[in-house]
């Protein structure tokens, strides 16, 4: 049954419910990339260049992504520059989350990773207990929508901590972390085309892998050179990310193609 061409009415009587969320396409990991990038240079820009402070921004960012997720949840339905304004935001708020904790109380990046990990194994967990399934192919119920917003934040929050541990405290630099997450990402789509890898259990480790891979290309173009960086600034940085997202975004919500309906159980 093409599903591209059935009315609301048909859909409901096929049994089928439109994915609150897109699918899984080129465009999705391109947008993904540049929302983690711009994440990290744009709570770097607000706490420091504008001097609001760690504490501040926190708050700030983190009001707004509330007002921007109860829009999404309204929505009931996949809406891309709706979904990927939460997702921009939950980029930030986590990547802030994250650097809270290890310069404003003092936890190692190691402890963060290893924290961030337990909850998301827990997200995950008590996601799979209660719906039987991780696939973000069915997110058509709130409780659904819940656990995998849920774990979207804690998978920014543990990719910041990893990318800051690899590539600060373990010394490899911005350029060599962001080459080396980049190749596990490659393995892993390997992995998935050619050896049969889990769909759902590919996804989510890439989507984890991808926050440090931006992270690290975001941080090698905004920070000075005397930094290890190409010295661009947290401004232009953004700015050219967010231009990239805006754009994939438009033609996404003109074509449609990233949009599914799905079976309502």
């Amino acid at each position: 049954m093409n599903t591209d061409t059935l009315t609301s009415e048909q859909a409901s009587q096929a049994g089928l419910r439109p994915n609150r969320v897109p699918q899984v396409t080129a465009g999705f990991w391109i947008i993904k990339l540049m929302a983690v990038t711009m994440g990290e240079t744009a709570a770097d820009y607000l706490a420091v260049n504008l001097g609001l402070g760690l504490t501040t921004t926190s708050l700030l960012m983190t009001a707004v992504l509330i007002v921007a997720l109860a829009l999404q949840f309204s929505r009931k339905r996949y809406v891309p520059w709706c979904y990927w304004l939460a997702v921009v935001l939950v980029s930030i708020v986590g990547t802030l989350i994250s650097d809270n904790l290890v310069d404003n109380l003092g936890v190692s990046l190691l402890t963060c990773a290893g924290v961030f990990s337990v909850l998301l194994a827990l997200t995950f967990w008590t996601w799979f207990q209660k719906e039987g399934t991780l696939s973000i192919h069915t997110i058509t119920t709130t409780r659904r929508e819940v656990f995998y917003w849920l774990a979207i934040l804690f998978t920014f929050a543990l990719g910041t901590a990893v990318g800051d541990l690899v590539s600060e405290q373990m010394g490899l630099g911005y350029l060599a972390t962001g080459v080396l997450f980049g190749a596990i990402i490659l393995s892993l789509a390997i992995g998935y085309f050619f050896l049969d890898l889990d769909a759902i259990l590919g996804f989510w480790i890439v989507y984890i892998l991808t926050r440090p891979l931006g992270a690290s290309f975001g941080d090698l173009l905004s920070q000075p050179v005397a930094y290890g960086g190409m010295g661009f600034g947290t401004v232009i940085t953004s700015l050219i990310f967010l231009g990239v997202i805006v754009a994939v975004v438009v033609w996404m919500s003109i074509t449609g193609k990233d949009q599914e309906m799905v079976s309502a159980r």
